[in-house]
């Protein structure tokens, strides 16, 4: 591959798709220059016919590499499953690039994101000659890995394609050990060295992790063998280069950018693609608006508001954090919002009896207490059903209904309903209602506080009459319609619609946080600009 070009790689569904034709280089430059009489008549023929044959470096021709990649469709399971993964902490959001650290032996150990709600994937090859993997092209991870052939006593290894170094003329022995902690078991391996095939690009001696040992239902269930971070190096498990780093360093690109475009259609093959070095302008609409990134590890920025409809939810007064991340398929964020948009579009979830409870005997105080101007974060405290042991309270945030359920301190629960009761108080107190209003509006609220496993179930029938949710970003609007943000799998009388909002809350001072997976990456269209460190959207086309 020659340096300083472009790589477009497809995303497909299941079924591959012949991958578009190239485009031919342009002789216009080799024209120039050339006398169009017949003594140099068959010099130019010859040399028409060199310029056909052999490619011309693409930092001229601009040429755009393509391959075919894959795009499954989710089902209940899978959400369901990622819900319970995401609410048992094992999420990489709470820990990684902050607290993973190194073991006696001198291991990394890092939580390994979920996975299992992951929708678009593609091939890379490692090795010479190259073996092929499938891979989630990740922009929430840093890490390149995929199954070892050392991989003995796992049973996912052997539904999947596994790294041979034995085979490899390029294989370079590192040898370091590693743990990724998800959950319930692990993915323990080892750092190899080898080439890695992305599209036509070869990136050389790339570092990478060979995974012996897959611990986790989540990888027999995949559709996918391993996986490919885009994230920052911040966040790299061993302080790895990652492969998108290494793609700049060796030169292979003509730019320090790489975008998606993510196609929602489930009607058609090609489920996508990403572009490596630049971006196709038949994929998206206008101009992209570009916002600085906040924080490097994840792609991080800062959103300016979120609104129901017309209507603004008052959550984002001094900026919301938030990432972009294409190992995601839905909108993530803090319960206290996501169940005010589940009640808005009429997802049903878990009712909550200490929340309506908190309502119901303390909803006046909490009223009396915010008019008065007591902090928000001090209410609770003051009515005594937080805690503070010095500090901090007991219940120090909102937690999900999953970790209510499971808390065995009842003071901790009544906590935080009543912490999730002042800031849905505090919100409508912005909108000048009456109390009466109010703390009926809240209770109510209590019923769409997602269910245990994140997810809730909507009318399919009702989809055209909810209301839009809008991110604000660079002082932009970006609205996400019923159609993009509820998620329908089956058909008939077997279809049943998800809400794309699922609740995690994040511990300070990575949190609070919203993760923007494919239901926003699929409407944008997005731009990661590395060289200038900034995200950029447009409509996608």
């Amino acid at each position: 591959m020659w340096p300083g070009t472009k790589v477009i790689i497809l995303l497909k569904h299941s079924s591959k798709g012949s991958a578009a034709s190239l485009p031919q280089p342009s002789l216009q430059a080799h024209r120039q220059g050339f006398a169009y009489n017949m003594g140099y008549r068959y010099i130019f023929a010859a040399f028409c016919f060199w310029a056909v044959v052999v490619p011309l470096p693409p930092t001229s021709s601009h040429g755009l590499v393509r391959i075919g990649l894959k795009k499954r469709r989710l089902d209940v399971q899978s959400i369901s499953a990622a819900g319970t993964a995401r609410q048992e902490g094992i999420a990489k959001y709470c820990t990684k690039g902050l607290n993973y650290h190194m073991r006696s032996g001198g291991e990394d150990i890092v939580p390994l994101k979920n996975y299992l709600d992951a929708q678009y994937y593609g091939e890379i090859c490692i090795g010479t000659p190259p073996q092929q993997f499938t891979v989630i092209f990740d922009t929430g991870s840093s890490n390149l890995w995929v199954p070892s052939a050392k991989c003995y006593f796992s049973i996912a290894c052997y539904f999947h394609s596994k790294y041979k170094a034995s085979r490899s003329s390029t294989y370079t022995k590192n040898g370091k050990t590693c743990d990724i902690s998800y959950g319930s078991g692990s993915i323990s391996g080892f750092l190899s060295q080898d080439n890695v095939e992305v599209g036509d690009l070869i990136v050389k001696d790339q570092v990478f992790i060979e995974a012996t040992r897959e611990g986790s239902l989540t990888f027999v269930l995949a559709k996918f063998d391993g996986i490919l971070g885009l994230g920052f190096q911040e966040i790299s498990v061993g302080n790895v280069t990652p492969v998108w780093y290494n793609m700049v360093q060796q030169g292979l690109l003509d730019d320090e950018i790489f975008s998606f475009w993510l196609n929602r259609n489930p009607d058609v093959k090609e489920g996508g693609e990403i572009v490596f070095g630049g971006v196709d302008e038949r994929h998206f609409k206008g101009k992209h608006v570009y916002v600085p990134v906040t924080q490097k590890g994840y792609w991080q920025f800062d959103m300016d508001d979120i609104l129901i409809g017309n209507q603004s939810t008052g959550v984002c007064k001094g900026g919301c954090a938030a990432i972009v991340d294409s190992g995601t398929s839905l909108l993530v964020g803090p319960t206290s919002v996501v169940a005010e948009i589940n009640y808005a579009i009429g997802a049903k979830g878990v009712v909550s009896t200490e929340c309506k409870q908190v309502v119901s005997q303390y909803g006046d105080l909490i009223w009396d207490l915010l008019i008065a101007g007591v902090k928000p974060d001090k209410v609770c405290s003051q009515i005594g059903l937080c805690i503070f042991n010095g500090t901090q309270h007991v219940s120090p945030r909102i937690k999900t209904v999953v970790e209510k359920a499971n808390e065995k301190s009842g003071d901790n629960v009544v906590c935080t309903a009543c912490e999730l009761t002042v800031i849905w108080v505090q919100n409508q107190l912005k909108q000048k209602r009456t109390k009466e209003r109010v703390l009926n509006y809240v209770t109510e609220l209590c019923e769409s506080i997602p269910s245990p496993m994140g997810e809730s179930v909507v009318d399919c029938n009702s989809i055209a009459n909810m209301p839009n949710v809008t991110f604000t970003i660079g002082e932009r609007p970006f609205p996400l319609t019923p159609e993009q943000y509820v998620l329908k799998t089956g058909d008939g009388i077997t279809a049943i619609c998800i809400s794309g909002f699922m609740a995690f809350d994040m511990l300070p001072p990575r949190g609070p946080l919203w993760i923007l997976g494919d239901i926003f990456m699929g409407a944008y269209h997005t731009v990661f600009d590395f060289g200038n460190l900034e995200l950029g959207f447009a409509e996608a086309a």
